[in-house]
């Protein structure tokens, strides 16, 4: 295992080991002790898995209360996932990061408590995305930026992505700007 820090602190691109022989291959997706070793959190609450069809974009999604940060990662298919530091105090406040994550690149990435995330499949087969997160769901605590807001200028690949109605109404970058949530705990 290998973590590669991002030019945003806080995020990481994690690649695994895929041992592959004749029959296929086996990746360790967690280990507490190595990504403890790296760094990572080890203290995880609850899996997720989310399958989405082809041109199907989710996001830009955040919990503030508690703040949950996600290990994700694809276990069929591919993405492009993005995360937006939405931390008003950061240097890179309003930036983004984006990767590919697929089923044959064996990477995860850690996208901690502070930034909004996202993400849209790739291709012409549906994908799963697989995530940990490290604070329990509370509906109460969620918020969401719009995706395709101009000032965050994020080159999403696809021209028309179905993006539920609940998405569309999400809240624009400038909105959140102007009255961002209080980041804590529940």
């Amino acid at each position: 295992m290998k973590v590669n820090p991002t030019p945003i602190a806080g995020l990481a691109v994690i690649e695994l080991d895929a041992h592959a022989d004749s029959r296929g291959f086996f990746i360790e997706r967690f280990n507490a002790k190595q990504f403890a070793a790296c760094g990572l959190p080890t203290a995880f609450v609850q899996d997720n898995h989310s399958r989405s069809l082809p041109g199907v974009l989710r996001g830009l999604h955040y919990q503030h209360t508690p703040a949950q940060g996600k290990l994700v990662g694809v276990m069929r298919g591919r993405i492009l996932d993005v995360a937006v530091d939405i931390r008003p105090n950061s240097p890179t406040f309003g930036q983004h990061f984006a990767l590919e994550l697929s089923d044959e690149n064996n990477l995860l990435f850690w996208v901690p408590g502070g930034f909004a995330h996202g993400f849209c499949v790739l291709g012409d087969a549906p994908a799963d995305v697989f995530y940990k997160v490290d604070a329990y769901y509370n509906q109460g605590g969620e918020g969401g930026i719009r995706f395709d807001d101009s000032e965050l200028a994020i080159a999403w690949p696809l021209k028309n992505p179905f993006v539920i109605e609940r998405d569309l109404q999400l809240q624009a970058w400038r909105d959140y700007c102007a009255s961002p949530p209080a980041w804590g705990s529940a």
